[in-house]
Parts: C-alpha cells; sequence; structure tokens
C-alpha cells in the first residue's frame, strides 16, 4: 500500500511537469542520458514517458521515471529499443537531443485525421513535394500553437546545454538530405507522422511490459487507461485499480499488443464513436458490453475483445449496473488524445483556423516574412 501511495504522488508530480513546465525543464526531467561533455540526451523511451502520461510498470520496483538536479535520481532505467528512431539517428548513436525533442512534439502535435491538411500547409506552391524552406518556415508557425514548442527558449531558461538550434535539428536531414536540397513527398510525410505516433505507442507498451513477455498485466492496462484522467478524478480511478487484485476473473488477465492498438485506435474515431453511444442511450437507455462492442465494430470498424471490453466496464461501470458511464470513458479518451499533442489553445485546429484567416488577409509570402 505504500508502494502504491508512493506511485500516485509521484504520477501527479511528474504530470504537473508535463502540463506545466517549460520544455527545457520537461526535456531535463526526464532525459535520461548525460554526456561528458554536459549535453543532456533523450533514449527513445525517455520521449515516449515526457509525452504520454504512464506509471511505472506494476511488475518492476520502480516508483519514478526521471528526475531534476538535487532529486533523488532513481535506478537503471529499462528503455526499449527502436528501429524507428535509428532510421533518422544520422550519428548513430540512438539518441535525442533538445532540438530533436522540440521538433518531435511538435510534429506529434498533429492528429492523424489531419495529417494530409498538414502537408498541404507546408506545401505552399501545391506541387505535392515541400522543400527544406517551407518546411522550417510552417514549423515556426506550427510550434507558436505547440504548449512545448511555443515556450521553448533554445535551452537557455535554465542553462540546458544543447548542441544545436531548434530551428536546424530534428529530421532536416532524414527529410531533405545532408545538403538540404531533396524535396519531401506527401505519402513519405503522412507516414513519418503515422509511423511516429504507432512508435510511441509500441514504446508505451514495452514500458509496460516490463519483463518481454509480449504481453502485459490487466493492471497495467488499467493503468494505461486511467492515466489521462482529470488530475481532480484520478484517485478514484486509481482505488479502482488498486481493487482489481480482488477479482479473481480478471486480475490474471493478460492484454497483447494487438489488443492495446485496438483501444489506441478507438481514441482517433471519438466522434462516430460518440454519436453511436449517444444515439444508443437516446433509444435503448442502458449500454450493455454486448451492445458497446457492436457499436465500436459497426460504427468504428474495430474489434475489441472480451478481456478489453471487461477491463474497460470494469473502471467505466462506476455504479456497478452492468452498463458502461460513457461521459467518463469519453472524457478519458479524449484527454489521452490531448496530452499527448500538448495543444495550446485550440492546438492544431486552431492553428489551421488562424492559417485559413491568414490566408484570406495577406499572401502566402507576406505572412511567412
Amino acid at each position: 500500500m505504500q508502494n502504491a501511495y508512493r506511485r500516485k504522488v509521484f504520477f501527479k508530480y511528474e504530470k504537473r511537469i508535463r502540463t506545466r513546465s517549460p520544455p527545457e525543464k520537461v526535456f531535463e526531467y526526464f532525459a535520461s542520458i548525460r554526456t561528458p561533455s554536459g549535453e543532456v540526451l533523450m533514449t527513445p523511451a525517455d520521449l515516449m514517458r515526457a509525452v504520454v502520461p504512464v506509471f511505472p510498470p506494476s511488475e518492476s520496483n520502480r516508483i519514478r521515471e526521471g528526475y531534476l538536479k538535487g532529486e533523488w535520481i532513481p535506478s537503471e532505467l529499462h528503455c526499449a529499443p527502436s528501429i524507428f528512431f535509428m532510421l533518422f539517428d544520422t550519428d548513430n548513436d540512438g539518441l535525442i537531443s533538445f532540438a530533436e525533442y522540440i521538433f518531435l512534439v511538435t510534429l506529434l502535435s498533429i492528429p492523424e485525421s489531419s495529417f494530409s491538411v498538414a502537408f498541404k500547409m507546408f506545401d505552399l506552391d501545391n506541387n505535392g513535394e515541400i522543400d527544406k524552406d517551407e518546411f522550417k518556415k510552417v514549423m515556426t508557425l506550427m510550434r507558436t500553437h505547440n504548449r512545448q514548442g511555443a515556450r521553448h527558449r533554445d535551452g537557455l531558461r535554465i542553462g540546458l546545454k544543447v548542441s544545436s538550434s531548434v530551428e536546424d535539428g530534428g529530421l532536416l536531414e532524414y527529410f531533405f538530405g545532408k545538403d538540404g536540397n531533396q524535396c519531401l513527398e506527401h505519402g513519405k510525410f503522412v507516414q513519418f507522422l503515422r509511423d511516429l505516433h504507432d512508435e510511441i505507442l509500441r514504446l508505451e507498451f514495452a514500458h509496460y511490459d516490463y519483463k518481454s513477455q509480449g504481453t502485459i498485466s490487466a493492471k497495467d492496462f488499467v493503468l494505461s487507461m486511467v492515466a489521462s484522467a482529470d488530475m481532480r478524478h484520478v484517485n478514484k480511478f486509481l482505488d479502482r485499480v488498486e481493487e482489481l487484485n480482488d477479482e479473481p476473473n480478471l486480475k490474471d488477465i493478460r492484454i497483447t499488443f494487438e489488443e492495446f492498438t485496438n483501444l489506441a485506435e478507438l481514441r482517433k474515431r471519438l466522434r462516430p464513436l460518440s454519436l453511436a453511444i449517444f444515439s444508443h442511450g437516446k433509444v435503448n437507455g442502458l449500454l450493455t458490453k454486448p451492445d458497446f462492442q457492436r457499436a465500436v465494430h459497426h460504427v468504428c470498424g474495430i474489434s475489441l475483445t472480451e478481456n478489453v471490453v471487461d477491463m474497460i466496464f470494469y473502471v467505466f461501470d462506476t455504479n456497478h449496473d452492468g452498463s458502461l458511464s460513457s461521459d467518463e470513458f469519453l472524457r478519458v479518451l479524449q484527454r489521452r488524445e490531448r496530452d499527448v499533442t500538448l495543444p495550446r489553445e485550440a492546438g492544431f485546429m486552431g492553428l489551421f483556423s488562424c492559417w485559413l484567416e491568414c490566408t484570406n488577409n495577406c499572401s502566402y509570402s507576406k505572412m511567412l516574412l
């Protein structure tokens, strides 16, 4: 019980760092590598923890995932390898600099439904390709609508030693070649964004799959669901997680990566899911497990296993009447998407509105000067 209490305390502390701190502080806290020259670097798993609210895996003895100067330093971290991040690791060290961190969280702020829209925003001359200058200018604009990107000061705010400017960091060489003269095609850009979101999800699963079994415990699966709950209500859900040990039919369930990703896919389709749940409630009242499973499959095209549905209802059937408390469930799913994209004000759609307004009132060249 003492460990459970400490996990709650540190989880809330880390969540506040993610959501309320300048990016330099977030980066310094979660980055686990310090070079002899003093530069702070992230592993891919560090990046995942910096953008996704996660608990320490229940099958480990770890309590914390990061630290700042003067704080207790945790034991050695379990960091999953990432083939994806090695694709654009130009110096082959497998690590992410502060400049690359800002670059990546800016791209992560684009919801998947807007990938193609984002490319068209970059493609100012509408030729199906974007060059390096177009890309850098629009990335600068995008950072003004992303909380982490907008508040960065190239590491100067807290004296963080960085090796390159945010404007020149990240994936520019991967996208545009060493000389910067290549163009980035629509398909490569959209696939990269999709792969980036998928890799963050894979790293999250690997984080909970502490013993590399290919599955995660029921407890960790539920923790991953409730980690994005509103801070005012998270204790209620965490208490429910602890009570899972008293459920003989549920506590030994193991969740596969496919089941984990199917729930993640459902988060991307909140609008049709919300409409389906609302319509069912108006006509039929209570939403039972078969009703929910059928709605998800027919409306969203996603198949959730009985194990996943059992876990969802265990957490979100708040009055234990066999029906889903859909408002709370949808609210937690929505907050998860918002936590990962780290929006500022209206987020990416606010940026898109700003873009449309600008293009109506001035030329591209004038807007980007």
